[in-house]
């Protein structure tokens, strides 16, 4: 089962970590007008690395170093700067995160097709087209 694991890894990844960052970001929107509330975001590209074991993870080559472990994906929410700060101290720029958001929307089709061409490949492969 390794074999289609890594096989569908990437795109299963690359889609757990787009709607996590839909959630994120949708929750920025809807709370464009909430005192003191700060706007958030990941990083998908350390995200990714890092959920595909490519990031600059430490090596341990001794039995007596200390493991790190891994993070659960998206759960390294940053804190997104405003451009131009509010009097309420609320961070959420609405039209920084309606793009962000229409971007990540975008990207999680394509994410989508992607898996699907990954699966119709597949398919084809033991039927043996």
């Amino acid at each position: 089962m390794t074999v289609l694991d890594n096989f569908l890894k990437p795109q299963a990844t690359a889609l757990s970590l787009r709607q996590k960052r839909m959630e994120i970001l949708g929750s920025n929107i809807a709370n464009a007008a909430t005192p003191n509330f700060k706007a958030r975001d990941i990083d998908f590209g350390a995200e990714y690395k890092q959920a595909l074991g490519t990031g600059g993870a430490l090596a341990t080559t001794h039995v007596q170093h200390a493991s790190l472990g891994t993070a659960a994906v998206g759960n390294d929410a940053l804190y997104r700067m405003p451009l131009s700060p509010s009097l309420d101290g609320n961070t959420v720029e609405l039209h920084v995160e309606q793009v962000q958001f229409a971007e990540n929307a975008t990207r999680y089709e394509m994410s989508l097709q992607f898996l699907a061409d990954r699966m119709s490949g597949l398919r084809k492969a033991l039927r043996g087209e």
